[in-house]
């Protein structure tokens, strides 16, 4: 049976430039690094960034959607930080009392991701 899910990975060209967008404009917290991999903490989730070892494994990674609780401030902060946001926090479904809101980026190595917040409808 499955668990949870422990670990994403993603893979990157350059560790050194993938490794300063997560950690300087992400603000994710740098577990640890080797030479072609880096691990970040992401409320227990594990970031893999890695150097694939085969090219059947460079291929861009899936969708990461990091929860945020005020999406309109957090695009804000992160876009000064430098990250290119694709797409502003928009609304993507309704439900009953409750909408979900993304914002849609690329990370340096052009792995589209998102930021994604549920907001209670008053």
């Amino acid at each position: 049976m499955i668990k949870q899910v422990r670990q994403i990975g993603i893979p990157v060209q350059k560790m050194e430039r993938a490794v300063q967008f997560y950690k300087e404009l992400l603000e994710l917290q740098l577990l640890f690094e080797t030479n072609t991999m880096a691990f970040f903490n992401c409320n227990d989730l594990r970031l893999l960034l890695s150097i694939p070892e085969n090219k059947k494994f460079a291929n861009a990674s899936s969708t990461v959607y990091f929860e945020v609780d005020e999406i309109e401030a957090t695009y804000t902060r992160l876009q000064k930080n430098g990250v290119m946001f694709t797409s502003k926090p928009h609304v993507v479904a309704k439900r009953d009392d409750t909408e979900t809101w993304m914002a849609f980026f690329q990370d340096s190595e052009q792995n589209t991701h998102a930021i994604t917040s549920e907001v209670s409808i008053k």
